[in-house]
């Protein structure tokens, strides 16, 4: 089987844990009604549960690497649909939140065995594979938001979560059996036989996870994944309250949850394409800035009508969805292919404090204070903030190993030698 068959099945894998996040919020005013629960007691599950998919990030590269991503992807899947299923039936918070912990477990581990592969298996072509595979997680609920709107609709949600969730786990164990990592030093029959260069190789040492985070190099990247997701994550937690507050009407907000997710994985095919060309960094500083625009957009524009809602709202997500395609690249051209799997869980562990701030804590701002401006303002200020530091990240030099954990020369440099 060649690579884009399983960069295929991983593309499949991440379409079904989407909608886990990014169906989410269409579940939200049911259960509140239905429960009597506050809009911030809900948000704190959809918190944990993206705290959950991003801590366990770490445990998962371990785990991947003594199971191989076959097994993994069964045991995965098995928990998306148990942790989904259950949010209908459960009669408590403290169930609630271990249900969604249970789904955002099984999510965590399909995420990272997809995205791993797609790092793995094409060293030639990274901004691209990455784009598609996260554009199959950021685009891929597009397609089933309106089954579930029209299921919550006729059935009820908790029939929803039931019936979905069985549907997506069996789909995440039938994708897993056709996923395999290539062996170390794999490298591409084009890339062998034209001696080609692969674009972006600058790491010439293997980073462990361990060695990596004794970097400076990495905090700062860590600290600007934050600054950017509080925004997106906030959208994809708040669209309908958001809509409810703004007075967008529901066939405006059913036409956002539609097109939202395409725009996010459009912007992730898309400045990955780019990227490959213009460089990781100059393309984050450009579509951070634009993230901070989008941004203000909504709040100013969004709340005037319902199309000005959904072109400010497909936007902003345009903008932002590329953090999880760009960042994996270029922590890997920073830090070596070999552990990319391992390194980028420690990354990917910001989107668990952005969900909290995004998620959690805009919900109760805007319980206390009314409104969501104060939100607003200040996921924009970051991601312009971040923008700016992938210009300063352009400059800083590389990550050094000490002398005597020196590593083997990586799948990038064994391409230039091909030259």
């Amino acid at each position: 089987m060649n690579r884009w068959m399983r960069l295929a099945a991983a593309v499949v894998g991440m379409i079904m844990i989407s909608n886990l996040q990014y169906a989410w919020t269409m579940f939200v005013e049911p259960m509140r009604t239905a429960t009597g629960w506050k809009l911030s007691d809900l948000q704190w599950g959809f918190s944990i549960f993206i705290a959950v998919m991003t801590w366990a990030m770490p445990l998962s590269g371990w785990i991947i690497d003594r199971m191989g991503p076959r097994v993994f992807m069964t045991m995965a899947g098995v928990l998306c649909a148990v942790g989904w299923c259950a949010l209908g039936y459960v009669t408590s918070l403290p169930m609630f939140y271990i249900m969604f912990a249970v789904a955002g477990l099984g999510n965590c581990f399909t995420y990272c065995c997809c995205t791993a592969l797609g790092l793995k298996w094409f060293p030639d072509k990274r901004g691209v594979a990455s784009g598609l595979i996260a554009a199959g997680y950021g685009a891929g609920a597009a397609f089933f938001n309106p089954f579930f709107a029209s299921f919550i609709k006729s059935a009820g949600y908790q029939s929803t979560f039931l019936y979905s969730g069985i549907v997506l786990g069996i789909m995440i164990i039938l994708a897993g059996q056709f996923l395999k990592y290539p062996e170390q030093g794999f490298l591409p029959t084009p890339v062998l036989a034209a001696g080609k260069k692969v674009v972006h190789a600058r790491q010439t040492e293997q980073f462990s996870s361990s060695e990596m985070l004794r970097t400076p190099q990495f905090y700062f990247m860590y600290a600007m994944m934050l600054a950017v997701g509080i925004g997106g994550l906030m959208l994809t937690a708040q669209a309908a309250p958001l809509a409810k507050s703004f007075g967008i009407p529901a066939a405006a907000l059913a036409l956002s949850l539609f097109m939202n997710p395409l725009g996010n994985g459009g912007g992730r095919i898309g400045w990955g394409w780019v990227s490959d060309s213009l460089g990781r960094e100059r393309t984050m500083a450009i579509a951070f800035g634009l993230h901070a625009l989008a941004l203000m957009g909504v709040l100013t524009l969004g709340r005037t009508s319902g199309t000005w809602f959904v072109i400010t709202m497909v936007l902003a997500f345009f903008t932002w969805g590329e953090l999880y395609v760009l960042f994996p690249a270029v922590l890997t051209e920073r830090f070596g292919a070999k552990n990319a799997a391992s390194n980028y869980s420690f990354l990917y562990s910001t989107k668990g404090v952005a969900a909290i701030i995004g998620g959690a804590l805009a919900a109760k701002l805007f319980e206390s204070t009314g409104t969501w401006d104060t939100a607003f303002y200040f996921s924009a200020t970051l991601a312009l903030a971040a923008s700016g530091c992938a210009l300063i990240l352009l400059r800083i030099p590389l990550p050094k190993k000490e002398a005597s954990s020196k590593a083997a020369p990586s799948l990038d440099v064994a391409a230039e030698a091909g030259k």
